[in-house]
């Protein structure tokens, strides 16, 4: 007796290496894409800091944090279905589909781009010139961020990696003519403008042209996801800033800059899990459009690894010697050692549960995911501020850890549903046997 699909066949034992090996270089592309975009953003923050002084790099600071909301409104409406519905899709549909969301990504940095300006015009003062700066190329860098995710989608981490490596380069020469002017409105106009640059290389990489025309409909047909997207984007960076100024105002500025030592200590392993995110919804997709009975096995691989891997960091920081943790971050050392480990654990919660949350978007499954983000933004704030209320900077740290705890389980409760409900093929392979 033998067997004939009438769909395509099964992988072959020789093929499955191959794909892992496959894999294993998207995901080291997505590492080392944002390797070269952590660094070049640390890099245009140390460089500002040391040009403009504290008060000019707080209204640095402030055009920054501004630009990392409207990247996440960006990410939800334009690029996050992209990522979603054509990863390892047909080079025709995926051509299209990029066309289109590089166009809304693109008409959304005008739109928000031209508040920003207007927003500026008002406040005037310091604070002013530096919105109007940033509306201005608001569409560049946002352009630029629509190439990466449309190169990862198309599993071309190779070519985001050199497309960010132009901006790195493109920024050398336009950060050294800001400091000749001085101002952080021209910092801003430097940093914008050599990720424009690096965005129009974006159109020859690709070939594609961004289509505006078309931002609209694709916004539209989108709807379902990028709405969902939008509200869960917006809601975790929300909920970070809200714990921050709740911290502060609790108990004092001090508190929050022990929270941000301990971040840095982690800086480098949450680098790894900012590149890890670039390529696991375009990965999980590939997985859920060939082996979709591998689907859950690859989320818990993901998470579990990423939760595997905090916990070893964690406890490497903890044998640091103070005095080295003294060199890196001087005086802020001392409180931040102290949040070592809840910092660790609220860490390997969240890698726990980014593997379920791919998993649920490679499922599209938009309004479960949105319900499991909101839930976790919500226990983010609860846990760390009613933590500072009850035993300071520390009980906050805690409270956090307990909260991703708690938000890890509910992911995979939703995945794990999600897969139960989730419907047959519409042609599941049939197979004639003689």
């Amino acid at each position: 007796m033998s067997r004939v699909a009438a769909e395509g066949e099964m992988p072959t034992r020789e093929a499955r290496p191959a794909g892992r090996r496959a894999m294993a270089g998207r995901l080291s592309w997505g590492l080392a894409d944002q390797a070269a975009s952590s660094l070049t953003n640390f890099a245009v923050g140390l460089y500002v800091a040391r040009s403009l002084g504290l008060t000019a790099f707080g209204v640095f600071s402030l055009a920054w944090l501004t630009y990392g909301v409207v990247l996440n409104v960006a990410r939800g409406l334009a690029t996050d279905p992209l990522v979603v519905r054509f990863s390892g899709a047909e080079t025709a549909d995926w051509r299209a589909a990029a066309g289109r969301s590089s166009g809304a990504a693109l008409g959304v940095g005008t739109v928000l781009g031209a508040a920003s300006v207007a927003v500026g015009l008002v406040l005037g003062g310091p604070v002013g010139p530096a919105f109007v700066c940033l509306g201005v190329v608001l569409p560049g860098l946002l352009l630029q961020d629509a190439w990466r995710f449309a190169f990862f989608a198309a599993g071309d981490g190779r070519k985001a990696f050199v497309n960010d490596l132009v901006w790195g380069v493109a920024l050398v020469p336009a950060l050294l003519i800001a400091a000749r002017m001085g101002s952080v409105g021209a910092f801003v106009l430097a940093w914008g403008a050599s990720a424009a640059l690096a965005a129009a290389y974006g159109c020859v990489q690709s070939g594609i042209r961004p289509r505006v025309t078309r931002a609209y409909g694709w916004l539209r047909e989108q709807r379902d996801l990028g709405l969902r997207y939008l509200v869960e984007n917006v809601s975790l960076s929300g909920a970070s800033q809200v714990r921050a100024y709740g911290l502060g105002a609790i108990v004092g500025v001090s508190a929050v800059g022990a929270v941000r030592g301990a971040e840095l200590l982690l800086g480098p392993f949450l680098a790894v899990l900012m590149g890890l995110s670039l390529v696991t919804v375009a990965e999980a997709a590939r997985v859920l459009r060939h082996s979709p009975h591998r689907l859950a096995r690859f989320c818990l691989l993901l998470g579990g690894g990423q939760a595997v891997a905090a916990l070893l960091w964690g406890a490497a920081l903890l044998l640091v010697p103070d005095r080295l943790g003294e060199l890196v971050l001087g005086g802020v050392w001392e409180a931040a050692a102290q949040l070592i480990v809840p910092a660790t654990l609220g860490v390997a919660g969240a890698g726990l549960g980014t593997g379920a949350a791919a998993g649920l978007r490679a499922l599209a499954a938009a309004r479960r995911s949105l319900r499991c983000q909101l839930f976790a933004s919500v226990c983010y704030v609860a846990g760390g501020l009613g933590g500072a209320a009850w035993g300071g900077t520390p009980g906050s740290a805690w409270g956090v850890a307990a909260a991703t705890a708690v938000s890890s389980v509910v992911w995979w409760l939703q995945l794990r549903s999600a897969l139960r409900h989730r419907p047959p093929p519409v042609n599941p392979p049939v197979f004639l046997c003689w």
